[in-house]
């Protein structure tokens, strides 16, 4: 059975919700995998940020 980690169920919601958001977002193919991996950067991105965020305040 497939239980992936916490980071690798970010990355896998980050590339899905990124190829949906380029897909309908864009008209052109460049513009569409120029947004896509411009909403994957942000999603991995702001996932790390609030992580670090989350473990200082924890501390």
């Amino acid at each position: 059975m497939f239980s992936p980690s916490h980071f690798a169920a970010v990355l896998l919601f980050a590339l899905f919700a990124s190829v949906v958001f380029g897909i309908t977002q864009r008209d052109t193919p460049r513009r569409m995998l120029r947004y896509g991996l411009y909403c994957f950067i942000l999603f991995v991105g702001s996932a790390i940020g609030l992580s670090w965020v989350m473990y200082l305040i924890a501390r």
